[in-house]
């Protein structure tokens, strides 16, 4: 069986659409970049903005510890009862 040219033609713009639309791909058309088809399922890639360095985080540590080494010290220094 040969087929014509046209119905040749349908079935490739028909399976190229197909192939478009279930990939599922971010894409760019006119400079502006689209989102997937999955964008609403898709796990949410945001950090929120913390200290630039870890010094707050380690001064709070060394606190901390010294807080409770003085309970400690304290304790051990109470007469026992």
């Amino acid at each position: 069986m040969k087929l014509s040219r046209s119905p040749l033609m349908l079935m490739l713009a028909v399976s190229s659409l197909a192939t478009c639309f279930s990939s599922g791909c971010q894409t760019t058309i006119s400079g502006q970049t689209l989102p997937s088809a999955y964008y609403l399922r898709d796990d949410v890639q945001y950090f929120p903005a913390g200290p630039e360095t870890q010094l707050p985080n380690s001064r709070k540590a060394v606190a901390d510890y010294n807080a409770s080494q003085a309970e400690l010290a304290e304790e051990l220094a109470a007469p026992a009862r």
